[in-house]
């Protein structure tokens, strides 16, 4: 895990305690219907936490009842905790069909004591290899915290407790597709991925620690809903005079920017754009973007 000096801490603080404070009023039962995992998948407490687990059988999953079309998505995850390794928590938007868009995190399991690996990930239809991946600057397994993902059609901004850690902009100017023209659904499973998961699958998981369990609360989407073939938003460009709407053309402050920095210098462990070996005939076209 990498050193947090050289960056002013408090510029963390205000985003950390707006985030401790909020209090949705959302309503899983409401909000996602459980799709697989033969009762693995719990909504309890009236409705404020969903819970996945998987065994040896079976894992599980979710899928919000709502399609959207840009937003600004929170979630609060708490991760498996102890022994992970070999198990995968999805929390992503995605369309469906050949050419699909979906923007991704993933949660890759570890052992004890060994820090989990957040993987973020960008298809653009159909076509993917966009991978950042991350360690954490706390536990996640402790503790809720607030994964966001602010998706508009400028860009697309990965967050935790409020805090950027990756920016995805609109290149199709360069011939780079974007998600923009297919609503998403939310999705969330936890499952067995030991073929590849911890250390490229040399560790597998260690089913005497089965059931594994995550746990979600707080969701809120301040989003355009989709259905029936129109949004929510009655134009395509709600007006970001209000409050409400400002994700909708919102992009990264010098603040924010600077926060962005801290983690990637910090906390990034993969870059595809830095691979050059993966892409032996030249880095994808939006790498070579500033």
């Amino acid at each position: 895990m990498g050193s947090i000096s050289g960056f002013n801490f408090t510029l963390l603080m205000p985003f950390v305690i707006g985030y401790l404070m909020v209090a949705s009023a959302s309503n899983f039962n409401q909000d996602f219907d459980i799709t697989w995992g033969d009762g693995r998948g719990k909504i309890v407490n009236n409705g404020e936490v969903l819970t996945l687990s998987l065994d040896k059988a079976s894992g599980s999953g979710f899928q919000s009842k709502n399609e959207y079309l840009f937003g600004q998505i929170d979630m609060q995850l708490k991760l498996v905790s102890g022994n992970s390794a070999g198990t995968v928590t999805a929390y992503y938007l995605s369309s469906k069909g050949s050419t699909w868009d979906e923007i991704d995190f993933e949660f890759l399991g570890n052992l004890s004591g060994d820090p989990y690996i957040l993987h973020t990930n960008v298809f653009g239809q159909g076509k993917g290899n966009r991978e950042q991946q991350f360690y954490l600057w706390f536990d996640p397994t402790a503790d809720f915290h607030t994964y966001s993902i602010l998706w508009n059609p400028q860009r697309i901004i990965f967050s935790v407790d409020g805090t950027p850690i990756r920016e995805y902009k609109n290149m199709e100017s360069i011939g780079v597709p974007f998600p923009k023209n297919q609503p998403m659904r939310i999705y969330s499973s936890l499952w067995n991925a030991d073929d590849w998961a911890t250390r490229g699958g040399l560790v597998k998981t260690d089913w005497t620690q089965a059931p594994f369990t995550a746990s979600y609360r707080n969701f809120n989407a301040n989003a355009c809903v989709w259905s029936n073939g129109a949004s929510s938003c009655k134009s395509n460009s709600p007006s970001s005079a209000s409050t409400n709407n400002a994700w909708f053309s919102q992009e990264l402050d010098s603040t924010s920017q600077q926060r962005l920095q801290w983690v990637q210098k910090n906390y990034m462990i993969y870059n595809y754009c830095t691979d050059a070996k993966r892409f032996p005939q030249g880095l994808p076209a939006e790498c070579n973007m500033s």
